[in-house]
Formats: structure tokens, sequence, C-alpha cells
């Protein structure tokens, strides 16, 4: 499979937020007010200023202790993104031929917002509340397609965050994760098949997040959308038939 992946090992990552932060910086994405909340974790969660978060989970391991998971969460890019098949308009969302990177547009401000958050099974995508846009990670496709790293993997000092083709990455994924296995024998790599971004966990993804691993299944158009989209056109035919009606008599 051609394109470009990121392979995040967070069994290398310390939770420095070096990722979070330089993805602010490179996409100009203002700060956001936090307040305490009980973690280490800040911001709360993703936002439409923040494209990528290192969220931290705190466990307590086999010998009692406690145990941090680090996550850097961000679109995963998924090959047959099931976001692509909510809006109406099929440029709304397009994908990058040379890298493979799922790139929402401007058109997108249009559509349901809800719709396409909630098809996403990493619940990624964010809306700005008064513009009604919609945004998320863009693979630094500016930088790629110019021959430099993504912001975060550049930035990365521990060598969590790699970045290249996509069979190359699933190599080093596979390799990885057989070198850690003795050591932590639950590790597993999440995503091979199915999207761009591969994590190796040294357990299981719940105790990183809820939305560490999912299946990801093309959507197709479910009833709710299906009768918005037949509904949209027909309260169109509805106004050009009253302003025929109205001109007639």
């Amino acid at each position: 499979m051609s394109g470009k992946a990121f392979f995040i090992d967070t069994t290398l990552c310390t939770g420095c937020r070096g990722c979070q932060i330089a993805c602010k910086q490179w996409n100009q994405l203002p700060a956001t007010k936090t307040e305490n909340w009980g973690s280490f974790q800040n911001p709360k969660d993703l936002s439409f200023y923040t494209y990528k978060l290192v969220r931290f989970s705190e466990s307590i391991g086999s010998d009692g202790k406690p145990v941090w998971y680090f996550f850097p969460d961000q679109c995963r890019h998924c090959v047959e993104p099931p976001c692509k098949e909510m809006p109406e308009d099929p440029n709304a969302i397009i994908i990058d031929q040379l890298t493979g990177a799922v790139l929402y547009t401007d058109k997108l401000k249009n559509e349901s917002s809800e719709d396409v958050r909630d098809s996403c099974p990493y619940d990624i995508p964010r809306t700005e509340p008064r513009t009604g846009y919609i945004a998320k990670c863009t693979m630094c496709v500016d930088r790629v397609q110019n021959g430099l790293l993504p912001a975060c993997v550049k930035t990365c000092p521990t060598g969590a965050m790699n970045f290249g083709d996509r069979d190359k990455m699933v190599s080093m994924a596979k390799e990885r994760l057989a070198e850690v296995k003795s050591k932590f024998p639950k590790a597993t790599v999440t995503g091979l098949d199915d999207v761009r971004v591969f994590y190796l966990l040294a357990d299981e993804p719940a105790k990183y997040h809820e939305y560490a691993f999912a299946p990801v299944k093309p959507r197709g158009i479910d009833r709710k959308t299906a009768l918005k989209r037949i509904a949209r056109p027909l309260k169109e035919l509805s106004k050009e038939w009253q302003m025929l009606h109205k001109l007639a008599s």
C-alpha cells in the first residue's frame, strides 16, 4: 500500500508533550484556556485548536505500583475514512494522492459537524462553534510534500514518533514489537491494516484511551443521513413549486 504513515512507539514516550507543542506552533494554533481537572494531561481533550494531545492515564501494575500510560492522540488518517462518506459534497473531504492524508476543506462548514464526528471511530474531528468549521491533524502535508518530517516527528526527543513510507513503517512496527515482547508480553501494534497511524502499546489499548483502537469500517449511509439527504432536495423543489404557483396565479 502506497503513501505515508506514522509509527508511534509509546514504550519510548515520556509524556514530554513536545509533539503537542510543535503541532501548535507549526499550525499557528492559539493556546486554549485550561483548568485543573485532576490530571497531568493538559488540555483535557482535543479541540478545533488542538490537533494533537498526549493523553495521560494512570493505572496500577501487577506489583501494586502506579504505571503511567502516555498516548499521543491524533487523526489516524484512515485508508478508507468513514468520515469521507458523510458530506453531501464529495470534495468536502479529500485524500492527498501523494501521502494518503485525509484533509478537511472549508466546504465542510455547510455539513453537519455532529455527523462527521460521529462517523469517526476514534472521535477525532472537532468544530469551531462560532464558524462551523471542522479541523483535525493534517499530517503536516505541506511539510511532507516539501521533503520535511511532520512537526511532531521532527521534535520528538526519544524516537517515539516515526514517519515515512507506509510499508517501511509497517516493517518497523513489527520489528519493534518483536523486540519488546519479552519485556511487555501484552504488547501489541494497532491499526496496521486500515490506518496510517500505528501505535505500539505495552498493554491493553483500553488502558491508554477509550479510542486507542477501533476497527475501521466504511459506514455506508445510515437511515438518518439518507433521510436528511432526501429532504434537502425536496425542500428546494418545494420552494421552486411555490414560486411557480405564485407566478401562475
